[in-house]
């Protein structure tokens, strides 16, 4: 079974919970899972029509008031002490490591005692671990997802009013596919992001599949937006073409754009590229070309996604003496990747996991962290290159994945 996640109006933690109950897991059953981690709530759902689109709507009610917020060392202890399978104890802890991580940088504080206030509530830990448990429940193997909008404005938190996204989301979204959106409001929450980030293997368009179910998870404020507040679920099988592929081989629609120069200085080569990487460029390449009157000159090749193409398009025109473009839409596959971090001599460093279409991994290390590296030990660039390969590979064993840390 495969999910795919549309959050054409953002995305929270009830608004995930929402849609997967509404895509038939029980709540009695949800409620009796989450009380095995901790007390003191009720789960109270009913349905909502937003733009007449009938959608699940989720509240958790508090019984006490001893349920303040709680630091990262707190909700780790509940979740490992607890009777949750393996996998939700895995994708919980994650989503509460990103967070933390982020309020730790944004704060200034140790991430072990730092309290996540509106997120460390009983309601924000019962949306992302019953999320978790929710995707269990219905048998969710794989998780793709739309790119994700974002609202605009400001909202009111324990630390005063912060502008939307929070940079709590905005950190937690890093080197995610986002979107503006006309919302004027917070429509995606750190508990949404830290949820959909752990959950989704890629970001983009809907899928190859065969649906099944659709489930819709109301939103509880007014946004702005001409969109309902709600988030879409859409459920259902592999084509047959996916499975042949088997799932460590993505797919996605991309746009190549295309432009010829003969009269640039070299120098704004290297400033264009680093530019077109820094604004969401996929891949940048230069071929040599022989243009007319017989004048030499480079092909600029840039890979983009549909939300950026325009981007891209203006920061070629501006920064090259080129005075058109040429683009077209295409498929590309790719496997599936992933950042982990991983223990060597160096260190706990970066590196890219790459799932083969066999299902076997292979690590790469990352250019800049062995870079930095080679400069700090003064050492050559291809022996650090070499030693994180060769401490890398010690971890494909099966005691390897203990040492490693998904990002």
């Amino acid at each position: 079974m495969i999910a795919y996640v549309d959050m054409f109006s953002g995305i929270s933690g009830d608004m995930t919970l929402g849609a997967l109950i509404d895509l038939g897991v029980p709540v009695d059953w949800l409620k009796e899972k989450l009380t095995g981690v901790l007390e003191g709530f009720q789960l109270k759902t009913s349905i909502v029509y937003e733009h007449h689109l009938k959608a699940t709507d989720i509240v958790v009610y508090l019984i006490d008031e001893d349920n303040l917020s709680r630091n990262y060392k707190e909700i780790k202890a509940l979740i490992k002490n607890s009777s949750l399978s393996e996998k939700v104890k895995k994708n919980s802890l994650l989503a509460f490591k990103k967070i933390a991580r982020v309020e730790s940088a944004i704060h200034g504080k140790d991430i072990e005692t730092i309290h996540f206030h509106e997120i460390g509530g009983i309601d924000s830990i019962v949306d992302i671990i019953g999320s978790f448990l929710c995707v269990e429940y219905l048998g969710i193997k794989k998780v793709y997802a739309s790119p994700i909008p974002l609202g605009s404005g400001f909202v009111t938190c324990s630390h005063g009013k912060i502008p939307v996204p929070v940079p709590a989301t905005v950190a937690i979204l890093k080197d995610i596919p986002v979107k503006p959106s006309d919302a004027t409001t917070e429509i995606v929450t750190p508990t949404g992001a830290a949820i959909i980030t752990t959950l989704a293997s890629s970001f983009g368009g809907l899928p190859e599949m065969i649906i099944q179910k659709v489930g819709y998870g109301s939103g509880k404020r007014d946004t702005g937006s001409t969109l309902p507040n709600l988030l879409r679920i859409i459920l259902g099988e592999e084509s047959a073409d996916q499975k042949e592929n088997g799932t460590a081989i993505q797919k996605e629609t991309i746009h190549v754009v295309k432009t010829n120069v003969d009269d640039m200085s070299p120098e704004i080569s290297g400033f264009l590229m680093e530019t077109l990487f820094e604004n969401k460029a996929l891949d940048v390449c230069y071929v040599p070309v022989q243009m007319k009157k017989n004048r030499p000159g480079i092909q600029i090749e840039v890979m983009c996604r549909k939300e950026d193409l325009d981007n891209i398009i203006h920061i070629i025109l501006s920064q090259t003496t080129s005075i058109g473009v040429r683009y077209h839409e295409c498929e590309r596959f790719f496997l599936l990747r992933e950042k982990v971090f991983v223990k060597t001599v160096f260190g706990k460093l970066q590196v890219k996991k790459i799932t083969n279409p066999d299902n076997t991994v292979q690590f790469v290390p990352e250019y800049d962290v062995a870079k930095r590296i080679a400069i700090e030990k003064k050492i050559p660039l291809k022996d650090v290159y070499n030693q994180i390969l060769s401490d890398t590979n010690s971890h494909i064993q099966p005691t390897g994945p203990n040492l490693l840390d998904r990002d």
